[in-house]
C-alpha cells in the first residue's frame, strides 16, 4: 500500500506470530464478546459482531474459541464489563500513533500505556491531538488472486463503497464507517468472503522515519501490541523497505 496500502507501513507486527497466537486468541474474544453483548449474539443482525468474527477467521481462530465468546457475551450480563477507551499520541520521529483499547480496569491500562509512550521516546497526548490526521474508515480486504482490479472495482462500485486500491498485495476496498457492514455484505454476493473486514485509522499523510527513529517507534508498537488490552495500534509512519528488513530480521 503506497502510502496507505502496505499493512507494515501502517501498523507493526512481529514476524513470530506464534508465540503471540494466545495473545492475538484473547483479543479477538474480548472484542467478539463486547460485540455480542452490546449488539445480542446473532452476527446477521449485529454489524460488529459479524466483523469481529470475520477478524477472528482471518487470524486462524478456532471455531470453538469464536463460540465460546458469542456465548459468554451473550451470557446476560455475565463476567466481566469492558470499556472502549482511545489513547493518542506522538512516537519517534514525530509519528502520530493511535491506540484502541478494551478495558475492565481504566487506571491500569493508562498507566501501562503512558509507560510504554514513556519508555520507547514517545509522549501520550489527549484524546483529539492526533486522529485529526488520519481517516476512520471501513476497510474490506481480499487477495489478488480473488480477482482482477476491474473487476473487484466493479463490484465495490456496485456495493457503494467509496475507494479501492489494487495491487500485488491485494485488493482493499475503503468505505463510511457506518457502511462496513452493508458494504461487506454486497460484495461477498459477488466476490466471497474477504480476508478481512474492519474499521481503521487511515493516515491521510505518512511520516518519513530514519532508521534511529525506526528503531525505537518498532519498540514502541511493539509494547503497545503486546498489551492484552489493546486491541490495535495505528500509525502513519513510511519506513524504507531497506531500513525495515534490517530492523526486523
Amino acid at each position: 500500500m503506497a502510502g496507505h496500502s502496505k499493512f507494515k507501513n501502517i501498523m507493526y507486527r512481529k514476524g513470530a506470530q506464534d508465540k503471540k497466537r494466545a495473545s492475538q486468541f484473547g483479543k479477538f474474544g474480548r472484542e467478539i464478546t463486547v460485540a455480542a453483548k452490546m449488539g445480542g449474539p446473532d452476527p446477521d443482525m449485529n454489524p460488529r459482531l459479524r466483523t469481529a468474527i470475520l477478524a477472528a477467521r482471518a487470524g486462524n481462530m478456532p471455531k470453538d474459541n469464536i463460540d465460546r465468546a458469542v456465548k459468554k457475551g451473550a451470557g446476560a450480563g455475565e463476567g466481566e464489563d469492558f470499556e472502549e477507551i482511545r489513547y493518542e499520541g506522538y512516537g519517534p520521529g514525530g509519528v502520530a500513533v493511535i491506540v484502541e483499547t478494551l478495558t475492565d480496569n481504566r487506571n491500569r491500562t493508562a498507566s501501562e500505556i503512558r509507560a510504554a509512550f514513556n519508555k520507547n521516546g514517545g509522549n501520550l497526548g489527549e484524546t483529539g491531538s492526533v486522529s485529526f490526521m488520519f481517516d476512520h474508515v471501513g476497510e474490506i480486504r481480499y487477495p489478488s488472486e480473488k480477482a482482477d482490479s476491474d473487476t473487484v472495482f466493479e463490484a465495490a462500485l456496485e456495493a457503494g463503497a467509496d475507494d479501492v486500491d489494487s495491487s500485488d498485495d491485494g485488493h482493499e476496498v475503503i468505505c463510511a464507517p457506518e457502511s462496513l457492514h452493508e458494504v461487506c455484505g454486497a460484495l461477498e454476493e459477488t466476490l466471497g468472503e474477504p480476508v478481512s473486514a474492519k474499521l481503521v485509522w487511515k493516515p491521510q499523510n505518512n511520516t518519513p522515519v530514519d532508521e534511529s527513529a525506526a528503531s525505537t517507534l518498532l519498540k514502541l508498537l511493539e509494547a503497545l501490541d503486546d498489551n492484552d488490552d489493546v486491541q490495535t495500534v495505528s500509525a502513519n509512519y513510511d519506513i524504507a523497505d531497506d531500513i525495515l528488513e534490517r530492523l526486523t530480521t
